[in-house]
């Protein structure tokens, strides 16, 4: 029979746990919680048995769950359309100025590989290439048979998002972009004054 653990023990590592809640990615047991929080495993386990009660009594939008022997915070159920939404509207609606940019070398010269995209930019794009397709907003579709390198276009949910009918209704500003020509000349002038 377990040893009853006195309230206040468990009200002392509340706060510590919670914060340790916070930034877990996945569930942790009681265990490796004890050994971060620096208590001992019984009274931790106690003190998650208390949050958990805690959360369902004050009706908190979260709950603490154990899932296979395992902790964590969860959204509580009934806020599920609510939180789906705000992660979507959220991860949709903004995009930095960089990703901005990248995204209209790539709606104006598709399809365009990475290293085309730099060129055209002066900076590296890969981390913004990847958030533009988890966003869906760009797609791989295919490779150049010269280089092999991936080449991207825009989507049709990109092409909803801009309220555009087709890649025709883009403003016509393609004139005003550097012919590819002319940054691969400057970029073997930058390649020659390097090497001396």
């Amino acid at each position: 029979m377990s040893e009853a653990v006195p309230e206040s023990a468990s009200n002392d590592v509340q706060p510590a746990l919670e914060a340790v809640l916070m930034v877990v990615e996945e569930p942790v047991d009681h265990i490796d919680l004890a050994r971060a929080v620096g208590a001992p495993a019984p009274v931790v386990e106690q003190a998650l048995t208390d949050l958990a009660a805690e959360y369902d009594d004050d009706g908190r939008g979260f709950e603490l769950r154990q899932v296979g022997g395992r902790w964590r915070l969860y959204a509580r159920g009934e806020y599920a359309d609510v939180v789906e939404q705000f992660v979507v509207d959220g991860q949709q609606a903004r995009l930095t100025q960089a990703a901005l940019e990248t995204l209209a070398v790539i709606a104006y010269r598709q399809p365009v590989s990475r290293g085309r995209i730099s060129a055209i930019r002066g900076v590296n794009v890969d981390g913004v290439v990847r958030t533009l397709v988890t966003r869906g907003l760009v797609e791989d579709c295919g490779s150049d048979r010269e280089s092999g390198a991936v080449l991207y276009r825009t989507t049709s949910y990109f092409l909803e998002r801009m309220g555009l009918q087709s890649l025709a209704d883009l403003p016509e500003i393609a004139p005003f972009l550097p012919e590819m020509a002319d940054i691969e000349g400057e970029l073997d002038e930058f390649g020659a004054a390097e090497e001396l």
